[in-house]
């Protein structure tokens, strides 16, 4: 393939390498600094956009790809209270994307561990659920996308959850609470924990480097190209 980055911060770094090792071409990197010279016609180059920014600009570098046709795979979070309307203009300009709050292999087996565990202890009120993530200090969102993957998930399946809350005092009732840690340079760990007065459940995972972010998103990039519509990791491993 031939690939456009659109941001090169640590990750867009190593999606560069990884997709090299796997034998593609990346002919666009798009970063803050020349953004505003890059023209469409470098950007219809590529088969397939990676897009990892900020949620600032992660919007207009979709609506970008879409108007030249360009299949994008979005991997920046913090943005999905705009969601309705990158769906809407994808829609009016078709084309393909596909979206990740991870793109490891293992967190999407961990996603679908969370699922089967939420439903398994909705029959137990004596256990009281919370979440705790650890990321480097350099990420802008708090709770994590994968954090707030997992709370939704968890309160589809448990009746004694309605909403979840950034931990950072008094939790009321009905709200899940997650608290979200910002350390060095910690690639990614995710806690979910179901408490009772006698003993207390876990899962748990953590990355070691951004190679398996990087390596999902180049995979969802290769599984994109000639399609249309909207695509997620659960279509990429069918779990």
């Amino acid at each position: 393939m031939k690939i456009a980055l659109l941001g090169y911060g640590k990750m867009g770094k190593t999606i560069e390498r990884v997709a090299r090792n796997r034998g593609h071409e990346v002919v666009l990197i798009v970063d803050e600094n020349n953004r505003a010279a890059c023209t469409d016609d470098q950007l219809k180059q590529a088969d397939v956009a990676i897009e990892f920014t900020t949620p600032i600009v992660a919007v207009d570098n979709y609506n970008w790809c879409f108007r030249n046709h360009v299949p994008v795979v979005s991997g920046t979070t913090g943005w999905l209270e705009r969601w309705s309307e990158v769906m809407m203009s994808r829609e009016q300009l078709g084309g393909a994307f596909f979206y990740a709050s991870n793109y490891s292999i293992g967190v999407n087996i961990f996603f679908h561990l969370n699922r089967w565990l939420a439903q398994t202890m909705a029959r137990f009120s004596d256990y009281k659920v919370s979440i705790e993530e650890t990321h480097h200090i350099h990420k802008l969102d708090a709770p994590s996308g994968t954090a707030i993957t997992l709370v939704k998930d968890i309160l589809k399946e448990h009746p004694e959850y309605s909403s979840w809350v950034l931990d950072e005092g008094a939790v009321g009732a009905g709200e899940l609470p997650i608290k979200a840690k910002r350390e060095g340079e910690v690639p990614g760990i995710h806690t979910v924990t179901y408490k009772s007065n006698v003993d207390e459940i876990q899962i748990y995972h953590s990355a070691y480097s951004r190679d398996g972010f990087a390596q999902g998103a180049v995979m969802a990039a290769e599984f994109l190209m000639g399609k249309k519509g909207v695509f997620g990791m659960e279509d990429l491993l069918k779990i």
